[in-house]
C-alpha cells in the first residue's frame, strides 16, 4: 500500500513542447524531495498522446496526494483555451477529463508562466517584493506572469501586445533573435521597447526574467533600457515543477480539481 503524503509535499508536473517533467517538491523550502524525471512531449502532442505520458510520470513518483500540472497555454475553469507548441486540437478540451483521469488524486491545472512566476516571487528572485512583479520568460514566444503581492493574477498573456504595429513576441522573443541572426544590442533594443510598452499599461515595481537568456545576463542586461527594476530568475527550469505544486497546495481557483479516484 502506498504511503500517504505529507500536505505540504506536493507533486508538480510541467508539460513543454519538448518535455514534460515533475517531481515532488517540499512546499515549506520550494526545493525537490526526489529526483525530478523526464518524458520527452510526443511529437503528435495531442490530448490523448500527452495525458497517457503525464500519467507514466505521475507513477514513477509514490504519491496519492494533490497534483499540480502546469499547461502552456490559457485554462479557464478546467478547460484549454490556447495551444501553444502543442496541437491546436487541445483548444476547448478539458484538461480534467484528458489528463487528470490518469493520475491518481486530485489534480490542479495552471498556465505555466503563471506557475514560473508565482514560484520565484515566493522562493526565488521575486522573494520579499510588495506590489507588483511580472515574471517575463523569453523563448519560442514571451510568456508573461503578473504577481500581486503575493497573488497571482491568472492567464496574463502579455507577451502578444501590439509594439510598433507587430506583436510584441514576434520582435522580440528569443526565437526571433536565433532565427533572424539578431545581435545582443539589436535584441536588447527591441526587448527594451517592448518593456517599455509594458511599463506604460501595468506600472510594475519589478521585472523577473527568466527563459534561456536568463543564463547569460552580462549579454543583454547593461543595454535593456526601462524604468523598472530587473533581476533575473533564479529557479530557472526548476520553477514549472515548483509553482504547479505550490497552486495546487493552495487550491487556487485556476484550475478545476476534480473528485479523488474512488
Amino acid at each position: 500500500m502506498a504511503r500517504e503524503n505529507p500536505t505540504d509535499h506536493v507533486l508538480g508536473i510541467d508539460i513543454g513542447g519538448t518535455g514534460i517533467k515533475g517531481a515532488i517538491v517540499d512546499l515549506a523550502t520550494g526545493e525537490f524531495l526526489t529526483e525530478w524525471q523526464r518524458i520527452d512531449t510526443p511529437e503528435d502532442a495531442t490530448p490523448e498522446s500527452v495525458g497517457r505520458i503525464v500519467g507514466e510520470l505521475a507513477g514513477r513518483f509514490d504519491h496519492r496526494g494533490t497534483t499540480g500540472v502546469t499547461y502552456p497555454g490559457v485554462i479557464e475553469n478546467g478547460v484549454a483555451m490556447t495551444a501553444a507548441n502543442l496541437d491546436s486540437g487541445w483548444i476547448g478540451t478539458s484538461l480534467v477529463d484528458t489528463i487528470g483521469r490518469h493520475i491518481p488524486g486530485d489534480e490542479v491545472f495552471v498556465n505555466d508562466a503563471d506557475a514560473a512566476g508565482l514560484a520565484e516571487v515566493r522562493y526565488g528572485a521575486g522573494s520579499g517584493h510588495k506590489g507588483l512583479v511580472v515574471l517575463i520568460t523569453w523563448g519560442t514566444g514571451i510568456g508573461t506572469a503578473l504577481i500581486y503581492d503575493g497573488q497571482l493574477i491568472p492567464n496574463s498573456e502579455l507577451g502578444h501586445i501590439e509594439v510598433h504595429g507587430h506583436e510584441a513576441e514576434k520582435r522580440a522573443a528569443a526565437s526571433v533573435m536565433k532565427r533572424k541572426g539578431l545581435s545582443w544590442e539589436q535584441w536588447a533594443e527591441r526587448a527594451s521597447q517592448y518593456l517599455q510598452a509594458l511599463e506604460r499599461l501595468v506600472w510594475p515595481e519589478l521585472f523577473v526574467f527568466g527563459g534561456g537568456i536568463s543564463k547569460k545576463p552580462d549579454h543583454w542586461l547593461p543595454m535593456i533600457e526601462c524604468r523598472t527594476p530587473i533581476t533575473v530568475a533564479k529557479l530557472i527550469n526548476n520553477a514549472g515543477i515548483v509553482g504547479a505544486a505550490l497552486v495546487a497546495h493552495e487550491s487556487l481557483t485556476i484550475g478545476m480539481p476534480r473528485q479523488p479516484h474512488r
